[in-house]
């Protein structure tokens, strides 16, 4: 097996702050070139906001089984106080084994070289193998995965499973695999009033009181009790503004934000539907942006071989679950059925970010057991 951490380093010492370009998916490349990989990179979007994409596929025998390892090179920003660089991907000896750190150790720079190692031990008569790498995870996620769908649909590679890298894990690498998640829209809410003199207020038109007669409403309305694998949607109020720098002011205008996490007893429209009525009550208006739909890959035989490649490496069961924030798999899921699993995510986006050395070998040989398990259907 091609040594792990030696790919993780390699992909972390590469700057990747999103949208990703550039050297990380030179290293990606010169990675793969060694398997007989047709290495596939476009750009996406224009100008400061363009986005670099990957796929790389190995086909396998003529009318051999698809599968997809799934992810992305692009981070968020590092911050200051890291005690080593944060691009400078070093090892460190800690209890219970040694760490490497650096800015995607775990989320998902790891993951992607734990896939990479995975496939230099499966040989290519095993079927097609395909990578589909984004660099647009983490920010906007417009140019990205969805541009690399498109890209493999005008070509014709179908998938018949496809499994992620995000950090799925929760206290133990093997804990925990994603078989869904909850959707999410955003949704802008604005109240017009007209501004005038505090001590003249029946010149003015307050959008305050209104815009908290409003918020009250929405904050009190239940959505759902949750599903057998969803839990409960939920609504939460994440700003307010009105801007007003004069205490003697009656502002004209009143806004606020709202983000609605939810599972699949409602789609995106509807819910945006049931918010802007509401605001029309209350005399806002509402613009909204649908970053994904629930999805759910029901427990069944894909799952089961994901679990038992675990089970076999670290004797966990793990937990199927559908908890935490969206990825991209929301997308992928439109390709075929899509399982998430990857390493522990305590540190992830924090500072200092790292992974156990252990961890990167025992998850390469995790994905190896899964692509040939997934490639023998």
């Amino acid at each position: 097996m091609t040594d792990v951490s030696d790919l993780a380093k390699r992909l972390m010492a590469a700057p990747s702050v999103t949208p990703a370009r550039g050297a990380v998916f030179d290293a990606l490349e010169a990675m793969l070139a060694p398997h007989d990989f047709a290495v596939h990179r476009f750009l996406a979007g224009e100008g400061d906001e363009a986005v670099e994409n990957c796929f790389a596929i190995r086909g396998g025998p003529e009318g051999s089984r698809h599968f997809a390892f799934a992810g992305h090179l692009d981070v968020v920003p590092p911050g200051e106080g890291w005690a080593s660089g944060a691009f400078q991907p070093e090892v460190r000896p800690a209890r219970g084994g040694e760490l490497l750190y650096g800015r995607g150790a775990v989320d998902m720079k790891g993951a992607i070289a734990a896939m990479v190692a995975a496939v230099a031990g499966i040989p290519a008569e095993a079927g097609t193998i395909s990578f589909i790498v984004t660099g647009d995870e983490e920010g906007p996620a417009l140019h990205g995965t969805r541009a690399l769908i498109d890209f493999m649909r005008e070509a014709g590679h179908q998938p018949d499973l496809c499994l992620v890298g995000e950090p799925t894990s929760v206290n133990r690498l093997g804990d925990m695999m994603k078989i869904g998640r909850r959707g999410s829209v955003n949704i802008w809410l604005t109240v017009e009033g007209r501004e005038g003199h505090v001590a003249y207020p029946h010149l003015a038109d307050n959008p305050i009181p209104r815009l908290a007669h409003l918020l009250a409403e929405l904050d009190g309305m239940a959505l759902d009790e949750g599903t057998d694998w969803f839990q409960p949607s939920n609504l939460e109020i994440t700003d307010m503004a009105v801007g007003n720098p004069a205490t003697n002011v009656i502002p004209a205008r009143a806004e606020a934000r709202l983000s609605i996490r939810f599972n699949d007893r409602h789609s995106g429209k509807t819910l945006v539907e049931r918010v802007s009525e509401i605001a029309r009550r209350h005399g806002a208006t509402a613009r909204a942006m649908i970053s994904g739909e629930p999805f759910l890959t029901p427990p069944g035989s894909f799952s089961a071989l994901v679990a038992e490649a675990v089970r076999a490496e670290t004797g966990l069961d793990p937990e199927p679950s559908t908890t935490g924030g969206t990825s991209d798999a929301r997308f992928l899921r439109a390709l075929c059925p899509v399982i998430e699993f990857g390493h522990v995510n305590a540190t992830m986006h924090k500072r200092d970010e790292a992974v156990t050395l252990a961890d990167l070998a025992t998850l390469a040989r995790i994905y190896e057991r899964i692509a040939r398990a997934a490639l023998e259907g």
